[in-house]
């Protein structure tokens, strides 16, 4: 919630270690994308059907998917850097194995092996970055959702350039880029401390008893399966070269991108968690059946490609923070548990589909594909009652929904305090202070809110402070505060993903104490961030029954309405 002084700082001047890390994300996330524009010239050269090919989709997937139980224990034993540096370089070896080998069977074999570095490197990047980012972390999540969007939507080009050249290009071009990822990360990235406890390998599948952790796992599977029966097959019916697949592949992946980091959290802000999502899956069920009734016209199958990555990026955010809201376990163990289902329905999918588009016709494989993204409509609204209840803070388990913990002695004034909200910032201290000489001149206590929230990108989650690190900022301005004669008392308001919601909690918060005035500092992330609908800033103006006001250090306090909300989104800084 806190920014620097003037300026904002910048969220790419960052260490080389988040530098390295985050180039190897963006080499990850072209993993999948990179094949899609080879996947008919794969099927020419190598003289394999369409459901040959479609197995280096259920080989990759399905190893990954069984790599995510073990990662969270893998990890919590060899730390955080051995963990991502061995999937890196296992990706370097089976990338460049799979472009060298000269069967099908051998590509299916050796992206078997592809996905178990997935599964090492993802589990463990976001986490990592978060880790060795400078100046708080949402410079760090900024970074890695960058990282994200050019990946998705530069690996199809990419692949469709190196696959115009040859088929073998796409993989040697993700083996090379991935070695030099693995050499910057050896170089540049320390060594992270491990986790005090080790994670069970066990964990991830005892989790699935409960209900809402399985409910969400079941949706997510039957999710899967539709979006990977459209990236496996989808490609034949366009009847393109590798260089015009990998543009249409490209508008795919842009789309993903943009809805999964700008829409979808304005879409659950306005609307809920669930109400989107049924809205997306039969949005989603809707695109593919279009394609299947329209699969032998390659523009209705491009078009509809397309706009289905906009359903797509909306669906992976909101999914996770679905299961992260839900889940009664630790969020590693609710990832890892999650992330077995999805990718076992990803993997199978596109075995199915081959077999029975050679049983029947290319359409029947999309039909099927719409009717599981329609079954996970009732898969998800048998836990409704579940995702309402934990979105609302009445969930059972680890406090998921937005929730405070008192920290330090209430004060004893019975004056309506001034509430000040800041984040993990180094400049934090100067919005306290701003809001602590607000609360002198009204003769008012100060009650310091150290927000710290759960990164959700995409389909991972990171946590971006230890309980103690939040405990620590919260008393160390707490100390700052009592030397300087400030009467103040804290709180650490906790949150998973949607930050408008912890806006609401806070709103409700200031009602039932009283509060005078509620202040909030700039963001490092800019003020279209700050400032949009489905922000912290800007769900806790229109909640609040007080005013709200936006502190800069060395200014006067700027009230916050409606009005002024859209004003500051139209400054630039």
């Amino acid at each position: 919630m806190s920014a620097p002084r003037g300026k904002a700082a910048s969220p790419f001047r960052q260490p080389k270690a988040v530098w390295a890390v985050a180039f190897a994300c963006v080499i990850s996330f072209m993993g999948i994308g990179l094949v899609d524009p080879i996947l008919p010239a794969l099927a020419e050269s190598l003289d394999a059907t369409p459901s040959q090919v479609s197995l280096l989709f259920s080989s990759y997937l399905i190893v990954t998917a069984v790599a995510m139980l073990f990662v969270g224990w893998v990890s919590s034993r060899i730390g955080a850097k051995r963990t991502l540096v061995t999937g890196l370089a296992v990706i370097v070896v089976f990338a460049a194995l799979a472009g060298a080998t000269g069967s099908i069977n051998g590509i299916v074999g050796f992206r078997a092996g592809w996905g178990l570095g997935n599964a090492l490197f993802i589990a463990t990047s976001l986490a990592v970055i978060v880790a060795s980012a400078s100046g708080g972390f949402s410079g760090a999540i900024i970074l890695y959702e960058t990282a994200l969007g050019l990946g998705i939507a530069v690996g199809p080009l990419l692949g469709g350039e190196l696959g115009g050249i040859s088929w073998r290009g796409p993989f040697f071009g993700v083996a090379a880029l991935m070695a030099v990822a693995l050499v910057a990360t050896l170089a540049f990235v320390p060594d992270l401390p491990k986790p005090k406890r080790v994670t069970s390998p066990l964990a991830p599948l005892k989790a699935l008893r409960h209900r809402g952790l399985l409910t969400m796992g079941i949706m997510a599977l039957l999710y899967n399966w539709g979006f990977f029966t459209m990236l496996g097959y989808a490609p034949y019916p366009m009847e393109l070269e590798a260089h015009e697949l990998g543009l249409v592949f490209t508008g795919w992946g842009l789309l993903v991108a943009a809805f999964s980091v700008f829409f979808a959290p304005r879409l659950q802000a306005r609307y809920g968690t669930a109400p989107v999502l049924y809205a997306n899956l039969l949005g989603l069920a809707v695109v593919m059946a279009v394609i299947a009734a329209g699969v032998t016209d390659p523009t209705t199958v491009i078009v509809a490609v397309v706009v289905s990555g906009a359903f797509i990026g909306i669906n992976n955010t909101l999914t996770t923070q679905a299961v992260m809201l839900v889940s009664p376990v630790e969020r590693t163990v609710a990832s890892s548990a999650y992330g077995f289902l999805r990718f076992i329905g990803g993997g199978l999918a596109p075995y199915v589909a081959g077999k029975l588009a050679d049983a029947t016709d290319l359409s029947v494989p999309f039909y099927l594909g719409a009717a599981t993204f329609l079954l996970a409509v009732p898969v998800l609204a048998s836990g409704h009652r579940l995702l309402r209840r934990a979105e609302t803070g009445g969930g059972e388990g680890e406090p998921v929904a937005p929730a405070l913990t008192p920290v330090g002695s209430p004060t004893a004034t019975g004056t309506p305090p001034v509430i000040v909200a800041v984040g993990a910032h180094r400049e934090a201290a100067a919005v306290v202070d701003a809001a602590a000489r607000l609360a002198r001149d009204t003769g008012s206590p100060l009650e310091v809110v150290h927000v710290r929230q759960t990164a959700v990108v995409e389909e991972q989650t990171a946590d971006t402070e230890t309980d103690a690190e939040a405990m620590a900022a919260v008393t160390a301005h707490l100390d700052r505060l009592g030397g300087l004669g400030v009467a103040a008392t804290g709180q650490i308001l906790t949150g998973v993903g949607d930050h408008a919601a912890a806006g609401r909690v806070l709103a409700r918060h200031a009602a039932e104490v009283g509060a005078r005035t509620v202040a909030v500092g700039r963001s490092p992330r800019g003020p279209l961030t700050q400032f949009a609908d489905g922000s912290f800033t800007s769900a806790l103006t229109h909640a609040a029954t007080c005013t709200v006001v936006l502190v800069d250090p060395g200014a006067e306090p700027r009230p916050l309405t409606a009005r002024s909300l859209t004003e500051l989104r139209a400054e630039t800084r």
